[in-house]
Parts: structure tokens; sequence; C-alpha cells
């Protein structure tokens, strides 16, 4: 699980391993953050070159792993990574006045995470303030964080019947999209002006309807069928994605417009701040009558 975590505005890039329950940090990353050097990539190389030769210093080097993370290009790309003990170790290294404040976020992040696994529901409520911060209405986080579940059901399902993590649940995922929206997820995201964003982060609050709608009946279809491997998901996938197409289909009938959006994120959050000044003073919640009309 990659996630970007933010020490003083600045990006660290992270990995979750669920086996070891560690969290893995890109070690240029943090050199970056606390030596602020233009050229951190060559820094660590340096320092990495003396805990090396320096006596006891074999054992952190050892710790030192690659992994692949997420590059500025948004590539997947193999860098040096240490588990907190690692990163400790590493700081000590490094003369820096940003060392203590960085010690006392490393704690914080992987009590977060040790909280979390606990109580998942932790999890769920970080999600939710992260959405809010960004702009969106609380009515779509809900709906969104109801997708993300309707989305891991799907993907366990995948897993218990012979479909492999990455490649495989990207081909299944594109026949739901085809399916559904008559769009590849290519397509889709090209008519939203997409390049690296999340798609279901762009989406509107019916667009995620029918794609959880798609999803969900996948897992059920499934379930009910047990279809073994890649080619007999990728039909029962298209089904699946089908019934919700034929949803679309109907709304569109029915209310004479398209169901899918070339608006996204940022065009959700201007909505709904134009909607907060349209509102009367003194009526923040709009309860004002024409809000029963």
């Amino acid at each position: 699980m990659n996630e970007i975590k933010r020490f003083e505005n600045k990006e660290i890039r992270s990995i979750w391993d669920n086996e070891k329950e560690e969290w893995y940090f890109s070690v240029i990353d943090i050199v970056g953050v606390l030596t602020e050097s233009n050229n951190p990539r060559r820094y660590w190389s340096d320092l990495k070159r003396k805990i090396r030769d320096e006596e006891g210093g074999i054992q952190l080097y050892e710790k030192i792993v690659q992994l692949k993370v997420k590059s500025p290009d948004g590539k997947m790309r193999l860098t040096d990574t240490a588990d907190m003990q690692g990163i400790f170790r590493i700081i000590q290294s490094i003369p820096s006045p940003k060392a203590e404040p960085f010690k006392m976020w490393l704690a914080e992040v992987g009590k977060q995470r040790i909280d979390e696994i606990i109580d998942p529901e932790l999890t769920i409520d970080r999600a939710l303030v992260t959405y809010l911060r960004k702009g969106y209405s609380r009515e779509w986080v809900n709906q969104r964080l109801q997708a993300i579940q309707v989305r891991k059901e799907l993907t366990d399902v995948w897993q218990d019947h012979g479909v492999s993590e990455g490649i495989e649940y990207a081909i299944l995922t594109n026949e739901i999209y085809k399916a559904w929206s008559g769009m590849s997820t290519r397509q889709y995201k090209d008519f939203k002006d997409l390049k690296k964003e999340n798609l279901r982060d762009n989406m509107s609050t019916l667009e995620l309807v029918l794609n959880m709608l798609a999803e969900a009946t996948t897992t059920e279809l499934t379930n009910a069928e047990n279809p073994i491997g890649l080619d007999a998901n990728k039909q029962t996938a298209k089904r699946g994605g089908n019934i919700a197409g034929n949803a679309r289909k109907e709304i569109e009938k029915e209310t004479g417009k398209p169901v899918i959006t070339s608006k996204k994120a940022v065009d959700f959050s201007q909505l709904i701040e134009g909607v907060a000044r349209k509102l009367p003073k003194g009526d923040p919640a709009g309860t004002s009558e024409d809000k029963n009309e």
C-alpha cells in the first residue's frame, strides 16, 4: 500500500507492509527534507557509502531495501527504503535541526497505523477528513467511502477466484467500465481530461452509484457462479457491468440527459462553493424556505 505522508508540507513516499506490519519510507525523500539539499540523491549516495564503511554500519546497510514507489513521473520505480528503526539510524547520521521534530513525526505516523489496525474505523475517519478538506460535499464523501468498501469486496472475491492482483484486476475493471459506461478506463479518463488522477475521485454521485452497482453485481454473480481464472471472470464482469449499463440507459431515457459528465473534482468543488455563496446570510445550513422546494 503506497501512501504519501507529509512532514512540514514536504512529501514522504511510504509503503505499508501488511505481513511485517511495518512502514517503509523513501530514504531519498527523508534525506531531502532533513538536509534541504538540491541533490538529495547524491547526498544519500555519499552517506550510504559512509554508513557501509563505518564500524557496525553494515547492519544498517543490510536493512535498506529497494521497493517500488511512485516517482514524480507517475511510474513505479525501485528506490531505497527503510523501516522505522532504519530511518531513525539514518537520521542520527544527518546533522539537521529538523532531526528531533522528524523523529516525533515518525513516531506519530507509526502510532496512527497501529491504532488503525486495532480499530479500522479510524482509517475511514481519516479518509473522510481528507476528502472534506479537498472540498467534496459530505454526501459525496459518504458515497465514495461506500464505493471503496464495494470495491474491496469485489477484489477479495476476484482473489478467491483465481484472479491475480495488478494487471488482471485492471483488465476486469476495464470490462466493467466498458459494459456500464460504454467507455474503457482510458477513454473515461480522457473524457474527463484526467491524466494520473483517480477516476472514481472525479465521478459525480450518480456515476459513483452506477459504478458501485456494476461492481456489487459482479461480486454477487462471481459468488453465485464461481468462475475461475481471468477469462471466466471477464465474462462475469461484463454481465455485472451490463446490468448497471441498463440502469444508466433507463435514467438517461427518463431524464433526457447523459449520466456521464465531463466534470471532475475541481468542478464539483466549485459547484458546492457556488451553492454556499447563494445561500441567504445567516442560513449557512440551507434552512431557508427555498430548501423545501
